[in-house]
């Protein structure tokens, strides 16, 4: 019993020190947020055509809004491609409707089957490549919402001196529903804050897939599409293909949107784990040190050790409380610098619960789901199918 109790402590002091620096981290977060948010969003010298390559696959809620938003674009000249595999898929319709509504957007339709490895987004880019007219090049999410000023930062920022690729950030717009309101807290409360974070402290730019944009020469001079072609991470491997290249990554500051849409718990979970396992693949160090990010549910696993071992419950209150505060200065700081979604603020404490949880998961076995069908991730980030599901 004495030492059930030891343990007990040992565990609680060592939760309450990580909910602490979790606290101090919160506040770095804020300001880095905004800090990059003030950043001016950079304007072309020139407008180059360009070609939006756009893989879809499914009707997903709000995809014929979010494809409009791209055709409703303020730029000269701009040839949009939509991709699909299958020749029943449901966004076929989507799009047919939109060349019907807009006939004056360039807006392409290609459907092929064709494989050329495990990462189907990645085998659909390579087919609708076929039909591709321009030197720079913008994929782009089927969920990403957008206003009519975001291909100029775009652009912009990929004619910025030694910049090879270009990428977003972008806010979480939950459709409807308890669990798309989590999905969405998720992105704005932790994933934005700790990309702004490693900016601020130095590290490597992320390469976002909800936005990537690159001129074709570049493309090429990295081995094209089809050294993506196995990648769970497929935007990260570009990213870093470039950066081997001699070229920068550079983040736009500017915030699209991603429209999320979770219809149950077992969706957003299934999803968030496919999230968390590819970035224990990509950076696994900071993965795992990601775990103070969350100071709220530490803070709480502290108090219930230490009250189990007896610690004056006076010193427990205290992490727990700054813990909140922290956490509440952060989401006020992105809700302000950014113009995401008014909070839930009830939603944060299981939010943070599920993110904790979600970590360490990720730690154990390597399947993810992805459209509906199961892979496995080896230690390089190689996709290989599997016959089961998670």
């Amino acid at each position: 019993m004495i030492l059930f109790l030891r343990i007990c402590t040992i565990l609680s002091w060592l939760f309450i020190a990580s909910a602490v620096l979790g606290s101090l981290y919160q506040l770095l977060a804020a300001y880095a947020v905004r800090r990059f948010a003030a950043q001016p969003v950079p304007k072309p010298e020139a407008r180059p055509p360009v070609t939006l390559l756009k893989p879809l696959c499914g009707d997903e809620s709000g995809l014929y809004q979010n494809l409009r938003s791209f055709c409703e674009l303020d730029y000269p000249d701009l040839q949009i491609v939509c991709g699909v595999r299958q020749p029943d898929d449901p966004a076929i319709g989507v799009v047919r409707k939109l060349q019907a509504d807009m006939p004056h957007v360039d807006l392409v339709l290609i459907s092929n089957p064709a494989l050329y490895g495990t990462n189907y987004k990645v085998s659909n880019l390579i087919n609708m490549m076929t039909v591709a007219k321009h030197d720079v090049l913008v994929m782009s999410d089927s969920d990403m919402l957008v206003e009519s000023a975001y291909l100029d930062a775009v652009v912009g920022t990929l004619q910025r001196q030694g910049a090879g690729l270009a990428t977003c950030l972008y806010i979480g717009r939950p459709i409807t529903g308890l669990w798309s309101a989590i999905g969405a807290a998720g992105i704005n409360f932790w994933f934005l804050p700790s990309a702004t974070v490693s900016k601020l402290l130095g590290g490597k730019n992320g390469c976002y897939g909800a936005t990537i944009a690159i001129r074709r020469s570049t493309l090429e001079r990295v081995g094209g599409f089809a050294a993506l072609k196995n990648q769970l991470a497929d935007d990260y491997a570009l990213g870093a293909l470039v950066e081997r290249g001699g070229e920068d990554v550079v983040v736009v500051p500017y915030f699209p949107s991603t429209i999320v849409d979770e219809p149950s718990f077992r969706a957003l979970f299934r999803h968030e784990l496919r999230w968390a396992r590819t970035i224990r693949n990509t950076a696994p160090a900071g993965f795992a040190g990601s775990a103070i990010t969350h100071p709220l549910p530490l803070a709480l696993l502290g108090a219930i050790l230490g009250s189990v071992a007896r610690v004056p419950w006076q010193m427990l209150l205290l992490p727990l409380v700054l813990a909140g505060l922290c956490r509440f200065a952060l989401v006020a700081s992105v809700f302000g610098a950014v113009a995401a979604p008014k909070p839930r603020w009830w939603l944060l404490l299981p939010r943070d619960v599920l993110s904790l949880a979600i970590l360490v998961l990720a730690y154990f076995g390597r399947s993810v789901s992805w459209r509906n069908s199961a892979f496995r991730v080896d230690s390089v980030g190689a996709l290989s199918e599997e016959t089961d599901g998670i």
